[in-house]
This record gives C-alpha cells, sequence and structure tokens, in this order.
C-alpha cells in the first residue's frame, strides 16, 4: 500500500531568503535618507519656530567639541592634536542633525568606533569609561533623536542594531577594559529612538488629521454647492415646464385659431407640439432624478416679486423691524411679464436667504429691502444695522448655506452679487439681475 506525500518540501534556502532581504532592507534604511534635506520645523508658522533647531545644533556644536577636547586630554591622557581631531569628527557633525541626521551619524559613529580604538593605546585609569566615552554617550543620544525624528523605523533600528553591535565587537576587542558603556548606550539609545519615533508618528497623525479636515471642509462646501444647484433646478422646473405647456397648447390650438393653414403648417404645428410635450416629458424625468429619495414635488406655484411684500410683512411679525421699498414699474413690468420668471424666483430666494441670515446672526437689527429697475436690471439690496442683541456670526467667505444659495441664483441669471460687512457693524446685500435673457451657457 502505498501513500502519497502530502506536499512538497519546503524550500531548504527560506531562511537565508527572509535573512538576506532583511538584510537588504536594513541597508537600504541606513544608506537612503527617508526625507529630503529640509530643516526640522520648516513649515513652522513662526519664524522663531523655524530657527530653533539651527540654534540647537549650533548650541550642541559648540558645547561637545571643547568638552571632547577636555575629556581626552585630561582624564584619557590622549595628546591634544588627537584630541582636537577626534573633537571635531565626534561633534562638529552635530550641526547636520537639524536638515541631514542621517549623513551626521555616518560620520559620528565610524569618529566614535575610531576614537575606541584610539584609547586602546592610552594607559587604563580607574574611571576610565570605555568603549564610549561620557561626550559620545551623550552626543549619541542628540543623534539618536534627530533619526527619531525624522527617520523611518527601519533606518532607525538599523542605527539601533548597527550600534549594538559596534559595542559588542569593541568589548570582545578588550572585555576586561570594557565595563558596560556598551550596552548602556544599547539601552539608552533604544528608549530615545522610541520617544523620537513616538513624537514623529504623532506629529504625521496631525499633519494627516489637518490634511483630511481640509478634504472634509471642501467635500461639504462641495456638497452645500451641489445640494443648492439641485434645489433651484427643483424650482426652475415649474418655470421651465410652464414654458413647454404654453409651447404645446399654442401649437396645438393653432390650426383652430388660424384659418387657412396649409397641411405643411398643420404638420409642422404638430410636429412642435409633440417636440414639446416630449421635451416636457424628459423636465419631469429629470426633476424625479433630482428630488431627493422620499420627496414629494411642490404643488404651489414658485413665488415671484409680487409675493415680496408677503415675506417681509411675515419677517416683521416674527420680531424683525424690517421695511419694503418696491418700485412702482417693478411690480408693473412683473404684471406685463417682462420680467423673467427666473429672475423673479431669484429675487425672491435672495431677499428670503437674505431676512433669514438676519434672522439668524443679527436678531431684532433694522433691515431695509429695496427692489428697484433700470438700466435693463432688477437691482435687489438688503441691508440690515448692528445686531440689538449678539448672534452667530455670518460666515462672509461664502460658505454660509444662504450665501452659496444667492450666488448660484445670480450666476444662474447672470448677474452680479455683492455681499459684505458694513463700517458700523452691519451687512449689506446686493443682487443686480439682467432682465433679458441670460447668456446660454455658463460655467463656474
Amino acid at each position: 500500500m502505498s501513500t502519497s506525500p502530502a506536499g512538497p518540501p519546503p524550500p531548504a534556502d527560506g531562511l537565508l531568503s527572509a535573512a538576506r532581504r532583511n538584510l537588504r532592507e536594513l541597508a537600504h534604511g541606513l544608506s537612503h535618507a527617508s526625507h529630503p534635506p529640509t530643516p526640522l520645523f520648516a513649515d513652522a508658522p513662526k519664524l522663531w519656530q523655524r530657527l530653533l533647531p539651527y540654534g540647537v545644533v549650533i548650541a550642541l556644536a559648540a558645547t561637545f567639541v571643547p568638552v571632547t577636547i577636555a575629556v581626552l586630554t585630561s582624564q584619557y591622557g590622549v595628546g591634544g592634536g588627537v584630541a582636537g581631531a577626534l573633537a571635531v569628527a565626534q561633534a562638529a557633525p552635530l550641526l547636520m542633525l537639524a536638515h541631514r541626521p542621517l549623513q551626521a551619524w555616518w560620520i559620528i559613529f565610524p569618529a566614535d568606533i575610531v576614537g575606541a580604538l584610539i584609547l586602546l593605546a592610552e594607559p587604563v585609569e580607574k574611571y576610565d569609561i570605555w568603549p564610549w566615552t561620557p561626550p559620545v554617550i551623550v552626543g549619541y543620544l542628540f543623534v539618536l533623536l534627530a533619526l527619531g525624528l525624522r527617520e523611518t523605523r527601519r533606518t532607525v533600528i538599523s542605527v539601533w542594531l548597527a550600534t549594538g553591535a559596534a559595542g559588542l565587537a569593541l568589548h570582545l576587542v578588550d572585555p576586561e577594559r570594557s565595563n558596560g558603556s556598551a550596552l548602556l548606550l544599547f539601552i539608552l539609545g533604544a528608549v530615545v529612538l522610541v520617544i523620537g519615533a513616538a513624537v514623529r508618528e504623532r506629529g504625521e497623525a496631525q499633519r494627516r488629521l489637518v490634511e483630511q479636515e481640509t478634504i472634509s471642509e471642501a467635500e461639504r462646501a462641495q456638497r452645500t454647492l451641489l445640494e443648492e444647484r439641485t434645489r433651484i433646478a427643483r424650482e426652475l422646473h415649474d418655470v421651465v415646464a410652464h414654458h413647454m405647456s404654453v409651447i404645446t397648447v399654442q401649437a396645438d390650438s393653432a390650426p383652430y385659431r388660424i384659418s387657412g393653414l396649409s397641411e405643411e403648417a398643420r404638420e409642422e404645428f404638430g410636429s412642435i407640439a409633440a417636440s414639446a410635450r416630449e421635451s416636457l416629458t424628459e423636465m419631469r424625468r429629470l426633476l424625479s432624478v433630482l428630488r431627493s429619495d422620499g420627496t414629494e414635488g411642490e404643488r404651489a406655484p414658485q413665488p415671484g416679486i409680487g409675493q415680496v411684500q408677503t415675506l417681509v410683512e411675515a419677517t416683521v411679525r416674527a420680531g424683525l423691524p424690517a421695511e419694503l421699498s418696491l418700485a412702482t414699474e417693478v411690480m408693473e413690468a412683473a404684471g406685463r411679464g417682462d420680467v423673467p420668471q427666473a429672475v423673479e424666483l431669484s429675487a425672491y430666494r435672495i431677499v428670503q436667504e437674505a431676512l433669514a441670515n438676519v434672522v439668524r446672526h443679527a436678531p431684532g437689527a433694522r433691515t431695509r429691502v429695496s427692489v428697484t429697475s433700470g438700466d435693463g436690471h432688477l437691482t435687489v439690496v438688503v441691508v440690515n444695522d448692528r445686531a440689538e442683541r449678539p448672534g452667530s456670526p455670518l460666515e462672509t467667505s461664502g460658505t454660509g448655506h444662504g450665501l452659496v444659495g444667492m450666488r448660484e441664483r445670480v450666476r444662474l441669471t447672470g448677474g452680479t452679487l455683492d455681499t459684505g460687512p458694513l463700517p458700523d457693524g452691519g451687512f449689506r446685500v446686493a443682487a443686480r439681475l439682467p432682465l433679458d435673457a441670460p447668456p446660454t451657457s455658463e460655467d463656474s
């Protein structure tokens, strides 16, 4: 009886391949900085914050160079020339920590190893610390802190392992002289790297949060704009549907109202009526797409200039002292049909939104509404005084829902809108709407 094998044996070099891959990644982390050579805090808003890293590294270099020389000459008995060279190699690269910490480590780390080997030639004193001297330990911790703040986790782990390997190798060179400084630097280095990495990751998380909030704010503004455009489109549907219905009725009734029409003319009017009915059907389909789920269309006719007075009276009854100045020629033009229905609807909605903003942001403020016409334009002005009692501030940058709607309605008619605070603390909304046909295509 024979049995089939359970499966192919694992590759013999699987562990070796993984080890080589990890070593390559560690080597890449040591040889390639993870950030451009930009200074630490380069994006800080204040000048002193941007200059702070430079001041710190200058102070470190100015402190550690003479201290290293003094320690090497007085405590370890190293000659002045050699001590000066070692001090410059071990401490001067601290100036690079503000913008190139990994490159500074590549200079300081070999210099510290060379310094430890040089100290082997000096006689052993009772209080000597080897292989790392006290200035080397403290300065190296600053290097590790800078690396933790700027480099990736892979890089800082590579640096930490290289530090531990160097300390172990030097300990094996002279175990009797080694007195624990290698292990001390290895442990303190791990603590400093963890602190630096935690601070760096927290800063990155805060930056990502700010970016996400910025994106969310832009999305909210865009969503508000789209909602306003959809609402305006739903309202204008009734205006367009009315015109299309009039065209349909006129085209259908033309053969009965006009005598002596040829057969070609009758067919032309029939074609016009059919096209109008088809267009009206498509408009209704479009409205069903624009309408939110679960909502029904408004059955009341869209308001116009004639309802502005009723709107102001209702606002006065709500407790807002408001005055209306409605020119007679405007009412006459609206009665004759000289004012486009889209302009009438936009004027009414602008007054409505402006009064709502006054009630919301300047409760109790005296408000004046003016609707006039001239030079082929309908001008709507709503001005309110300083609020008698404090209210929430009005967003003049355009993020307010009402201002967005006003701008969209004015853009729809091809007019202009001017909004802003007044010197006395009030607020002004002025819209100028053309009475002729708006541009056929406009996008902003």
